[in-house]
């Protein structure tokens, strides 16, 4: 009776910002599955134990979740144990994991008051927009029971290797992600940001075909389509800029909640519980155009899922490998730098037919790969020393065929240190001294880089001082540095700059701050010491740090750089021409099978993630490393 090996889903919730639910839906073949499960594992009904809730009712379910959202602080919660926490609640486990993977308790006329009973888990929850989306995969009953006794454990936290943890727990269950992977599908749905990825070129439009004809002219590819004729109002078109292709992006209309259409993909997507294809686009692609008896693949071929309809149009492919930097910069010698990259190659491949294509990818050795996963159409060779084989049958429209994460082989496009010194409670002097590009050659070009200083607690008075390169502006709560403007690329060449200045805020006010997402369990006391330094007589910098500092409440985990005590700035870049990663792909050593003349246009785009310097004289948050 293993049940951990697949993915099937119990029931999904949807409840607004009201904690009302909003649109449900249940799977009566898995919930029969779960019923037999118990009785066969425990020789009992799932009445009979404590533990093994069936499906509540919305009311009930509603009702559970607003009592877990009052007794964990929030609908996320607070993820750690807390003075506020009780035996038997989520933030009990002492895992951060609980703010995404929840459970509830349901209360029935039976019960006697206990609260403790009738538990349902594990609920994936994924917020989008007003909405709380809850999942409830099919597990074991044992690794209910198994979570039920880690939320009355005594000991807090999780040691380094130690069985039985929650970690571990997860591990074991394939269906969590399967069940995240709905969750986000259905966030996208709602809120009507079903957008697939983007692939940017250079070619000239295609224009063949009835998509073509109407958006050849701005350079919008057309999205593959049947034989027969299509229904051109069930994809309203995106807007786009020209020379890029960009997906459709597919909107549930005007209505806040399209019951409908959840209705129509949760049918189509995971039959009887079951997810097979949580693809937004093929699923609505076939339900407006159907398919008619021209449109069947040869006698001697195999239709995969992912690609209903067959292409017919003018052929080529489309590559982008587009790439997120992400970066925590220290300038310490007790803390090193963090510097990591998070990739993704993006793909189009108009081909008529079902051919297979395949390709080197190359770069690995320098680009250290440290995960990658591939879309379900590829197949993947043994990697060589720094090439891998990549064969796959290409789906409809844009895909990701691969994601990955690595290391920045050229070193960080922005590196060297930020300083901020506090010389009065209410004034403060800064330096910044940064190296752009360094390392960095032809094709590669910096578009632009702007440099963030966020005061989030501070309101701006005036700024004073003027840097190397570029322009600078505030705001009451930040400084932004456009070190290098859109249209004034760096290509080929490295630049140093420094800004050095002074900045004033308000009088600081000595009391907590709330913040805008704060829990109801913060306590809020204030200090009736107001007293104000002597402008003439010597600053304690520490002190004055210390004094500034110690009425601050604990920061929110949705906002971990807003905590005052952690000073920093924020770089926002682009860059074009080729990865920093270092992986490649050869246009020319791409081919097809069956042989087909199609052009290959491949472009590459590195973003900025968080990528922080913190403040080398103030207090900063890093991982401590286990020393062996």
């Amino acid at each position: 009776m293993g049940m951990a090996g697949g993915c099937s889903i119990r029931a999904i919730w949807i409840l607004n910002n009201l904690d009302a639910v909003v649109f449900s839906r249940r799977f009566p073949v898995v919930e029969k599955r779960w019923r037999t499960s118990c009785t066969y594992s425990h020789n009992e009904t799932v009445d009979d134990s404590p533990l093994l809730s069936s499906l509540p009712s919305d009311s009930d379910l509603a009702d559970a979740f607003l009592h877990r959202k009052h007794r964990e602080g929030s609908a996320r919660g607070f993820g750690v144990r807390k003075s506020q926490s009780t035996p038997g609640s989520d933030s009990w486990v002492d895992d951060p994991i609980t703010r995404h993977i929840v459970g509830l308790y349901i209360k029935k006329e039976d019960d006697g008051g206990d609260d403790d009973k009738n538990l349902l888990w594990p609920l994936v929850l994924h917020i989008k927009g007003h909405y709380n989306i809850l999942v409830l995969p099919l597990v074991e009953p044992r690794h209910l029971k198994a979570y039920a006794l880690l939320c009355k454990r005594v000991d807090c936290g999780n040691a380094l290797g130690l069985d039985g943890g929650l970690s571990s727990l997860l591990l074991d269950l394939p269906s969590i992600t399967g069940a995240f992977m709905i969750a986000h599908a259905i966030g996208d749905i709602i809120t009507g940001d079903t957008v697939e990825p983007e692939v940017i070129v250079s070619a000239a439009p295609s224009v063949g075909g009835l998509f073509d004809s109407l958006t050849g002219s701005i350079g919008i590819s057309s999205r593959a389509k049947p034989v027969a004729p299509p229904i051109a109002s069930s994809s309203p078109l995106s807007a786009a800029a020209p020379g890029s292709i960009t997906a459709d992006t597919l909107k549930i209309g005007s209505r806040p909640l399209d019951k409908d259409a959840l209705r129509t993909f949760i049918s189509s997507s995971m039959p009887f519980g079951t997810p097979l294809d949580l693809n937004y686009s093929n699923i609505f692609t076939i339900k407006g155009n159907g398919f008619s008896a021209s449109d069947l693949p040869p006698a001697d071929l195999k239709q995969p899922a992912w690609k209903p309809y067959l292409f017919k149009g003018k052929q080529r492919m489309l590559f982008t490998i587009h790439e997120t930097v992400h970066a925590a910069l220290y300038d310490r010698d007790d803390i090193p730098d963090i510097i990591s990259v998070s990739g993704q190659i993006n793909c189009r491949a108009d081909l008529e037919g079902l051919p297979d294509v395949s390709f080197p990818l190359a770069g690995l050795n320098a680009a250290n790969l440290e995960v990658s996963s591939y879309h379900p159409c590829a197949q993947v060779s043994d990697q060589g020393l720094d090439k891998q084989g990549v064969m796959f049958s290409p789906p409809l429209g844009n895909f990701v065929l691969m994601r990955y994460q690595a290391t920045c082989a050229l070193g960080p496009p922005v590196k060297g240190f930020y300083q901020l010194s506090m010389v009065s409670e209410d004034k403060g002097a800064f330096l910044f001294k940064l190296r752009i590009m360094e390392g960095y050659k032809a094709p590669l070009t910096m578009e632009f880089c702007t440099l963030t200083l966020p005061f989030p607690r501070r309101r701006i008075l005036s700024l004073d001082g003027t840097p190397s390169l570029g322009t600078v502006s505030t705001s009451d709560h930040s400084v932004e540095w456009k070190i290098v403007s859109s249209g004034r690329g760096l290509t080929g060449k490295s630049i140093e700059v420094t800004f050095p200045g002074t900045i004033k805020f308000a009088p600081w006010q000595n009391q907590r701050i709330p913040s805008s997402r704060s829990f109801s369990g913060i306590v809020t006391d204030e200090d009736s010491d107001n007293e104000t330094e002597n402008a003439s007589s010597m600053v304690n910098e520490e002190h004055l740090w210390e004094k500034m500092n110690k009425d601050l409440p604990p920061v929110d985990l949705e906002e971990p750089f807003c905590w005052q005590a952690y000073n920093y700035a924020k770089v926002s870049f682009k860059i074009v021409g080729a990865s920093v990663s270092g992986i490649n792909i050869d246009p020319k050593s791409m081919s097809i099978y069956p042989a087909v003349k199609a052009p290959v246009d491949f472009s590459t785009q590195v973003t900025s993630g968080d990528y922080i310097l913190w403040n080398t004289l103030g207090k900063c948050p890093y991982v401590a490393t286990v020393k062996v």
